[in-house]
């Protein structure tokens, strides 16, 4: 494999470390994650329904490392907090909170 992109997957890795170590919301959605697929293969749940349950979870991690990513980003440009900041701030929470509840209907209309 070429070295640019093992290094590519070594960086990776990296930040999902710091997500996982850094972020408490990152690994409550990692363990909600465990436990759907954990379901998902007791249920012996279909490939679409697979399909479907992959997707939203990870949209879910997705949108959580957007989150975190941009907020370190306001965080750093705005130091002095300004009114734009919180906002900005509030918008990807609720952002990764709309993806939390896509990703509840779905276990509902899959496990219920």
């Amino acid at each position: 494999m070429p070295t640019k992109f093992l290094r590519s997957l070594k960086h990776a890795r990296a930040g999902l470390r710091v997500m996982f170590l850094s972020e408490r919301n990152f690994r409550i959605h990692v363990f909600f994650a465990f436990c759907a697929v954990s379901l998902a293969v007791w249920e012996n749940i279909s490939r679409f329904e697979w399909l479907i349950l992959l997707l939203v979870i990870s949209l879910v991690l997705i949108l959580e490392i957007v989150n975190a990513s941009v907020e370190r980003l306001v965080d750093m440009l705005a130091p002095q907090t300004h009114h734009f900041a919180k906002e900005i701030k509030d918008l990807l929470a609720s952002m990764v909170l709309l993806a939390a509840i896509l990703a509840v209907l779905v276990g509902i209309f899959i496990f219920f």
